[in-house]
């Protein structure tokens, strides 16, 4: 883990950090491919697009998980992105064509009335063709139980490939598309927001180096968190 940022604001700062390395990307590689959450840590999304402004044109964009349910259900995650403005969207979910408030690139895990092999079998192409086989930057939420995006402990490393469907989340809706965690680490900058006290705990076993945790071992990793009594694990505190 590269550092740990505690901040009574975290999703502000995680959005600070957020913006940070989309510009220091985008002035390296005039483009950046970004993948982002759901829950919560959206915030922290939609806060770094206000600022980025005509750059977010700029950005490669896909999900680190998706919910199987249809774009207009509260529960999906490109659904609650779009409503939260970091895409234009047809009334099925899909991109607005030629809408000059989206990022260049729009890549949903699930569309609507998809099944999910069909979603692995397109989303895999994606990424291959659109996306250069890699990110370079995610953000993530985590569960009190430690997980990230849909995966969850102790299982995050027996899915090959880039996308996986789960079909069994412990947490509902039961039926998801994920990035898997090798996907997940091509990413040379990853931002963890760990916001609350429920996530005390996985957040202490996260710094103390668990194996089961789906977010050990990320390179780049970078968590930020409001709880002020966690010891940092990582090499500073921001």
């Amino acid at each position: 883990m590269r550092a740990l940022v505690v901040d009574p604001a975290p999703f502000e700062r995680a959005a600070e950090l957020l913006t940070r390395v989309i510009e220091s990307v985008l002035v390296e590689r005039g483009s950046v491919r970004l993948a982002i959450p759901g829950g919560s840590a959206l915030e922290a999304a939609v806060r770094a697009r206000s600022t980025l402004g005509d750059r977010w044109r700029s950005v490669s964009l896909t999900w680190v998980d998706e919910r199987c349910v249809s774009f207009a259900d509260p529960e999906s995650n490109r659904g609650t992105a779009a409503r939260s403005g970091l895409f234009e969207a047809t009334a099925s979910g899909d991109p607005e064509p030629g809408s000059a408030r989206s990022p260049a690139r729009v890549l949903p895990l699930f569309r609507d009335g998809e099944s999910p092999p069909a979603a692995i079998a397109r989303v895999e192409q994606a990424l291959a063709s659109g996306f250069g086989d890699a990110l370079d930057v995610v953000l993530l939420g985590m569960g009190a139980d430690g997980h990230v995006a849909s995966l969850f402990p102790g299982r995050a490393e027996v899915w090959p490939g880039r996308v996986v469907h789960v079909a069994d989340s412990p947490k509902p809706p039961s039926d998801r598309i994920s990035l898997t965690r090798a996907f997940l680490a091509t990413a040379r900058h990853v931002i963890l927001v760990a916001a609350g006290a429920s996530k005390r705990e996985a957040l202490r076993r996260l710094l103390a180096g668990d194996e089961a945790l789906p977010a050990h071992g990320l390179e780049g990793l970078v968590v930020v968190t409001d709880l002020g009594d966690i010891e940092s694990g990582g090499d500073g505190n921001g």
